[in-house]
């Protein structure tokens, strides 16, 4: 036994060094391009793609590529190491500029529901499929390289990223991946000198902006909206998918979903299996966006082009993590009516999945498919979302009465303007007093208190848009006329929330900042007396392994309250300086992300960076807190 103890760690290297893969030797097995209908027209130009699912096209070259950042673990996928990331010709590869041995470039053909409303043909209009590698573990991964160049789905658009929108697509997905959330993942970004124009806020200040592109990375980049090209002409605005009755097509798409990623699922009658599919779509989906609560993070443009059919997080726009806490608030600033706001994230996903069962209705049951949705997609999310909610407040057991707690919790943070994050984490520190009796509820309120909102910065937040008295005319006019509220770009939520605000400003117009202290302090006082009463029911004191189980919690919700997210203040100092070829706080960003859930200092965490970069960030905790002016902004699609 102890000569082959001593072999491990001379196998285990050589092992890996024969394993290992590199740009020229990948092992391409592009099945997804064999299987379904490739586009016959070789030209690339903005059309109508009919009857396929695929166009051939080639990548535009970029000028100058460099890497910004790679992910090591996302690579790995690939059976890429690091020795190949940090070739010099590295990002010719990672660019487009130079093709893989193997890969076959391709653009995907699927339609969506864009804001509610079918807008016919989409597709990859700057995401370039290079193929399926197949890695030593009999893996199948589908990459992409989105900000590639033209496709005939660009539309008006140039099929170019910028740097901004990429290296925020890349950091979430793999921030995502490190919070145990179902995603997509990005392997690399890579920054060019070539350069295009974005109107980032839509106000006619237009810029020039340097393009660059991800490496995309997932078992597959089929959506909701791949199933929408078979769509019949909608009703209401005339559009209707490409490939409407081929219904040869929706088949052949379907077995290719079926026995490729659901493999699992057997039936001898393929309509039968192709439910069992349908509903396990569903469910993931369900528990996908049960997990982005339970972490406040907000999509920003959940149309049904962005909705996976892995259950996967994809398509990083103009998404968010929750600051201080608003179930309101609009990331999207393209959003005027509040679709996509993290309260109503469940509704439209419930939403996006009927719209799914509607494009399979040419070959399946839509009643039956739309009574399924309609009877579980709920269902699973709450019991998902209920267990994690059990794991972040550290309960062992679940009761009725613990919606109830959760709500108050909510509510409690919204009402003092506590952050979302880090209020969740700070619920680790309650803990029994040596008297194991009482437990430390003073000390957990005060450092609670001390991170909630200033009383300027809820002033500023709950000041209305427009006084009451326009607010009561917009009202009596949308008695009369529904629509004119449509033709302002506004809403009935809108308006209400409106009416919310200026009650909450008119109450603290005139506080003091020690008595929006004094009330958060009571406040949280009776949320956390009602919490302790509910962590004694789980936990009896007087029990001799109490500290054992404590310390047992204590690291649960630590595993489950991360501390630190991808906040909008911390990449964006990110994408300044990779803008001027600084890429080392982007790798820093990336190694925190990576240790989202861990209880080490950010020293040693960053323990390979320069040290007094590492310790300014460490004193000002500037991965873990925001800084007033930017809480919550709102982010474009402009990319």
């Amino acid at each position: 036994m102890k000569f082959v103890k001593n072999i491990k760690p001379i196998v285990s290297p050589i092992r890996k060094y024969m394993t290992a893969k590199t740009f020229e030797t990948l092992n391409f097995d592009n099945l997804v391009l064999r299987t379904l209908p490739i586009d016959p027209v070789a030209e690339n130009y903005v059309r109508q793609v009919k009857n396929a699912c695929f166009s051939k096209i080639k990548p535009t070259p970029l000028q100058n590529p460099q890497i910004v950042v790679y992910s090591k673990e996302a690579m790995n996928l690939l059976d890429l190491d690091e020795n190949q990331l940090e070739r010099k010709d590295a990002s010719e590869y990672l660019s487009g500029n130079t093709l893989m041995s193997g890969s076959e470039t391709a653009a995907h053909c699927y339609c969506g529901h864009q804001f509610g409303v079918f807008a016919g043909q989409l597709g990859d209009g700057a995401a370039i499929y290079l193929g399926e590698v197949i890695n030593d573990k009999n893996e199948r991964w589908e990459i992409q390289l989105k900000g590639a160049g033209l496709t005939p789905y660009s539309r008006s658009a140039d099929g170019r990223k910028v740097l901004r929108s990429t290296l925020r697509e890349f950091m979430c997905s793999e921030a995502m991946h490190f919070l145990g959330i179902p995603t997509t993942r990005a392997g690399s970004c890579v920054v060019s000198d070539s350069k295009v124009v974005r109107d980032i806020f839509y106000d006619g200040n237009p810029k020039m902006e340097r393009c660059a592109v991800v490496l995309r990375i997932a078992q597959s980049f089929i959506r909701f909206g791949s199933f929408e090209i078979f769509r019949p002409v909608d009703p209401d605005y005339g559009n209707k998918g490409p490939s409407f009755g081929r219904n040869d097509i929706l088949i052949k798409m379907l077995d290719y979903v079926s026995d490729t990623f659901y493999s699992n699922i057997k039936s001898d009658n393929a309509h039968e299996k192709y439910e069992k599919v349908f509903q396990e779509i569903i469910l993931r989906t369900a528990r996908l966006v049960a997990e982005w609560l339970s972490v406040g993070w907000v999509h920003g443009v959940l149309n049904t082009d962005n909705m996976s059919i892995l259950g996967l997080t994809i398509d990083y726009g103009p998404f968010g993590f929750l600051d201080r806490y608003d179930p309101d608030h609009i990331f999207n600033g393209s959003d005027t009516a509040g679709r996509y706001t993290y309260r109503n994230q469940v509704d439209i996903c419930e939403w996006n999945c009927i719209k799914l069962a509607e494009a399979l209705s040419p070959v399946l049951d839509l009643v039956k498919l739309k009574d399924f949705v309609k009877k579980n997609f709920k269902q699973e999310f709450e019991r998902v979302y209920l267990e994690k909610m059990k794991k972040k407040f550290g309960l062992v057991n679940s009761k009725p009465s613990d919606s109830d707690l959760f709500k108050k919790f909510f509510d409690t943070m919204y009402e003092t303007g506590a952050d979302f994050t880090n209020t969740f984490r700070k619920l680790s520190l309650l803990e029994f007093l040596p008297n194991k009796t009482d437990m430390n509820t003073s000390e957990l309120v005060n450092v609670i208190v001390s991170e909630c909102a200033s009383i300027d910065d809820m002033r500023s937040f709950f000041k209305p848009k427009m006084p009451k008295e326009t607010l009561d005319k917009l009202f009596a006019a949308a008695e009369e006329n529904p629509g004119i509220l449509e033709y302002f770009g506004l809403n009935e939520v809108f308006l209400k929330n409106q009416l919310k605000f200026i009650e909450k400003y008119e109450k603290l117009k005139n506080k003091t900042v020690e008595e929006k202290k004094q009330i958060d302090t009571e406040l949280w006082s009776n949320w956390l007396n009602e919490y302790v009463n509910r962590i004694q029911e789980d936990y009896d004191p007087k029990s001799q392994d109490i500290d054992a189980k404590m310390t047992d919690r204590n690291k649960k919700m630590n595993s489950n309250n991360p501390r630190f997210i991808l906040r909008n203040h911390i990449i964006q100092e990110a994408i300044e300086k990779a803008d001027n070829n600084d890429f080392t706080e982007a790798k820093m960003l990336l190694k925190i992300l990576e240790n989202a859930f861990s209880e080490k200092s950010v020293d040693a965490i960053l323990a390979n960076f320069d040290p007094e970069a590492v310790r300014q960030k460490s004193e000002s905790k500037f991965y873990e807190n925001p800084p007033l002016p930017t809480k919550c902004v709102r982010l474009t699609c402009s990319s």
